[in-house]
């Protein structure tokens, strides 16, 4: 397979990157390396997968940057709202898939700076699933999300459920993007899967994600903020059951089933409340972490449970990563720094 990973710089991404060309596909990544959060993290990460973070910042063309450590994976640095760019990239390269991950992150940011959500969740999608139309693409894989549950009360979540009451802005636009999908299996007859993400975490991960922002007050002796009072849960998967999982429905036939387009969920069905998080972190870090109550936060949401039957059925997906081994890992890698 020849397999286009958007969002290649990102936590996400770059996992997957890492698993893809170990299996021997041939991969190109793309990612503007936006500056949401620090660059160095993203650069730092495409070092790790052997791209030349000098060979990327020179460049101002969008030019294809072989990895130093891998023969079959190549980055270039672009916008999806590109759209010129993007299209001469699908043009040259004959991708047979697609997974799109990349996007703008992030609930409450999403209330400062709407405009990069239209952006790069909304423009950048529609021109990636231009080019899977117009190319030809057998599968595209892209990143939904939990969000789009709202206050959704009834719990484990369910593919099933109604999702049309979104409470962020980046809840609405990966609503959209399910939507847009839609559209585009339908009315072009592609393969499409929307894969609803549940708080991902592990080592080199985003760092306004609740872990690192947990590790580094601890290690500051900061306060760490806890919203709600505590009386949140969220549904943790580790960094590695996430990229299995996104491997297998890659590699899904969904016209097997006679079918062209999917949401799925992928989680690890196991919430985990707040204060239980970060006791496992504070054993991780070998240190108490001091606390301050703070009121929930707009966008934000109590419980997040993800039903993953749907997926388990398909592609035989587990998760197999206990939280505390999963925080084990990442807290590792934190006290190494990035």
């Amino acid at each position: 397979m020849v397999i286009l990973v958007t969002g290649a710089a990102g936590f996400i991404g770059f996992h997957l990157v890492e698993k893809l060309v170990k299996e021997g596909h041939n991969i190109i990544g793309i990612d503007n390396i936006n500056d949401y959060y620090d660059i160095n993290l993203k650069y730092s990460r495409l070092s790790q997968s052997g791209i030349d973070r000098n060979l990327v910042e020179d460049d101002q063309s969008a030019n294809l940057v072989l990895s130093n450590k891998y023969n079959n994976y190549q980055f270039a640095k672009m916008d999806l709202c590109d759209k010129s760019a993007l299209e001469s990239l699908f043009k040259k390269n004959n991708f047979t898939h697609v997974v799109n991950l990349a996007a703008q992150a992030g609930v409450r940011y999403s209330i400062e700076n709407p405009d990069a959500y239209v952006q790069s969740n909304l423009v950048g999608f529609v021109n990636i699933l231009e080019c899977c139309r117009n190319y030809k693409i057998k599968h595209l894989v892209y990143a939904s999300s939990s969000s789009v549950y709202g206050q959704n009360i009834k719990v484990p979540f369910s593919e099933h459920d109604q999702v049309d009451n979104p409470v962020s802005l980046y809840a609405a636009t990966k609503k959209s993007n399910e939507l847009m999908a839609h559209t585009y299996s339908h009315l072009y007859n592609f393969n499409t899967t929307g894969l609803r993400f549940f708080t991902v975490y592990g080592p080199y991960g985003r760092p306004d994600m609740a872990p690192m922002l947990f590790a580094n007050a601890i290690k500051k002796g900061d306060a760490i903020k806890v919203f709600n009072n505590g009386e949140m849960e969220r549904d943790f998967t580790y960094i590695d059951d996430i990229v299995e999982g996104v491997a297998r429905v890659i590699k899904y036939d969904l016209s097997a089933d006679d079918e062209l387009y999917k949401v799925l969920n992928i989680g690890n069905s196991k919430p985990v409340k707040l204060f239980d998080f970060i006791n496992i972190m504070e054993e991780a870090m070998g240190t108490e972490a001091q606390k301050v109550m703070y009121p929930m936060q707009d966008g934000d949401v109590k419980r997040t449970y993800a039903d993953t039957t749907e997926l388990e059925k398909l592609v035989g997906y587990k998760p197999k990563t206990s939280l505390k081994e999963g925080v084990g890992e990442f807290v590792k890698w934190f006290k190494k720094g990035y």
